[in-house]
Order: C-alpha cells, then structure tokens, then sequence
C-alpha cells in the first residue's frame, strides 16, 4: 500500500477504547505498518494496578493520580516531538471515563473526585487534543473474551458492571467529542489483530481521514 504519512509534518495519533478492545494490538501495527513512534500504556510496569483490581475503593485515586501523571508526561513530550507519534490511550479517558465510573459506583470519594478533576482541568488548559483520534468500538462479550486470552492474572476480577459502566461512558464520550478528527473502528466487525484484509481496511479508513484519500 502507498503510504504518504512520512512525508508529513509531525502528527499526534490517539487510540481509545475500553479495557480488552485492542488499543495496543493496533498501536503495534499501525507503528509498524507506517513506521510511526509508538507510545504505550504503562500498564505491566503499574505499581497500583494489581492492588486496585483487589480493592478498588482503596486504590482507585491513587491509580487514577498514576495514570494522570504518567499521561500528562507523555502529551507534553509528545508535543514537543517532530514525529509522528502514536499513542496508545489518552489523558481524556481517564478524566472522561475511568474517574467518573468510579465515582459512581462509590469506588472514589467525592473529595478525591474534585480533587482530580481540578488537576485535569489545569494540565489540560496546557496541552492540544490530537489530530486524530480512533475509537476502538467493542461488545462487553468481546472485550471479555480478549481480556480471558491475554491472561493477564490480576484482570481475572474485573467485574462486569465495572466494563459495563465504562463502556457507556465511552460511548457518551464519543457521541459528544469534537476537539478533533474522529474514526470509529467496530472491532466486533473487524479483526485487524487476526486479519489482514481487516487490518487494510482500517490503515485505508486512516489515510482517507488523514489525507482525503477515497
């Protein structure tokens, strides 16, 4: 496939999606496939996230602290690079979706709820949104399944109701996004980690949102 990325200047590429839909599957490939930099999600290296998983309500602000701090770091050196950068979930989710779920269900209190919002709000008034952002659109059967396959040990007691809130959040998230260019991916529909002729239609919907290509 001709591939016109390189040639551009640098660009911000963001994937988001719920827990088990396949963010980093696709930041592999798409950082392959068009030689962009990759940035992933700290996530094997979390020194909250094993503890959360076990006790929710004692962790969750200080997991969503981590995650902010870490995020916030990587939007500023991503701004501050000349490459195209693609990275693997946004600072948005974390404040849109993952602090506001856990909120609801009484899982972090109202005063550590505030507390993070208004750290947000600040790092966010310092930093752009990025020039696109692909959504990874999937069913709960189908993040379950995906979660069960990687084996990760301590995601064996995410609940249910927990991927359920998330995914409503996510979905209200996207309907109402409008800080940049969008691309929704139905990973039900198509397996790009499994399937190339998939994955070429994915990278096809990508440059036509990133270059008018039909």
């Amino acid at each position: 496939m001709f591939n016109l990325i390189q040639t551009y200047p640098a660009m911000h590429i963001a994937i988001a999606g719920n827990i088990g839909s396949g963010k980093t599957t696709l930041t592999q490939l798409l950082s392959k496939h068009y030689h962009w930099t990759a940035r992933f999600e700290p996530v094997d290296f979390n020194p909250y996230l094993a503890d959360f998983y076990e006790d929710m309500e004692r962790w969750s602000f200080n997991l969503q602290i981590y995650f902010l701090n870490k995020r916030f770091r990587d939007i500023v050196e991503i701004s501050q690079s000349k490459d195209v950068i693609i990275q693997d979930r946004t600072i948005y989710e974390d404040a849109c979706i993952f602090a506001p779920n856990l909120h609801d269900m009484g899982l972090m209190s109202s005063r550590d709820f505030d507390n993070y919002q208004e750290l947000f709000e600040l790092m966010i008034s310092l930093v752009r949104p990025p020039d696109l952002l692909i959504y990874l659109r999937s069913s709960i059967p189908n993040i379950v399944n995906n979660i069960h396959k990687r084996g990760r040990e301590y995601e064996n007691s995410i609940r249910i109701d927990y991927l359920t809130g998330l995914h409503e959040r996510y979905e209200k998230w996207i309907s109402e996004y409008n800080d940049g260019k969008l691309l929704i991916v139905d990973v039900d529909r198509f397996r790009f980690g499994e399937n190339v002729d998939d994955f070429n239609t994915v990278t096809d919907m990508i440059d036509a949102q990133l270059h008018g290509l039909f």
